[in-house]
């Protein structure tokens, strides 16, 4: 029996091998984004600690140093705040491009993979063909060899 070879089989298996690159880059920018995300939730939770410390220093006997020390605390956290938020948009912005890119190495895939199936039928139906003509062929040969008894 004829076996099946897929004559784009070299296509596919880089095909694959590309959706596997680009899951793993989609995989290790997601990671990037979450712990962006958990270094500005770090520093919102400073913050809050800061803010609770200012309540505390401006119920108790007022010491400005202190009073101005925290403020300035909060300040500079403020800042850094905005800043990892910017951070996380574009680690987002990037985890975003890798979706796109991964989508497009499994559109490739599926594709080939499509082609592998058609191209399998196709085997399948010439195979039945080339059986039924074998069929077809010693059939006739066992009639003539009665007719000629």
């Amino acid at each position: 029996m004829a076996k099946f070879v897929y004559r784009m089989q070299n296509i596919l298996n880089l095909k694959e091998k590309l959706e596997e690159q680009a899951r793993n880059e989609y995989a290790e920018q997601r990671m990037h984004l979450n712990e962006a995300e958990e270094e500005e939730e770090r520093l919102k939770d400073e913050k809050r600690l800061y803010e609770e410390e200012a309540v505390r220093l401006r119920s108790k006997s007022l010491n400005i140093l202190d009073i101005e020390a925290n403020a300035n605390a909060i300040y500079a956290l403020d800042s850094l705040i905005e800043d990892q938020r910017q951070v996380v948009k574009r680690e987002e912005a990037l985890l975003e491009k890798k979706r796109e890119k991964l989508e497009e190495a499994m559109k490739d895939r599926k594709t080939q993979d499509k082609l592998k199936e058609h191209a399998f039928e196709d085997f399948k139906a010439d195979l039945l063909y080339q059986e039924s003509k074998e069929i077809d062929q010693l059939t006739s040969y066992t009639y003539g060899v009665k007719q000629l008894k």
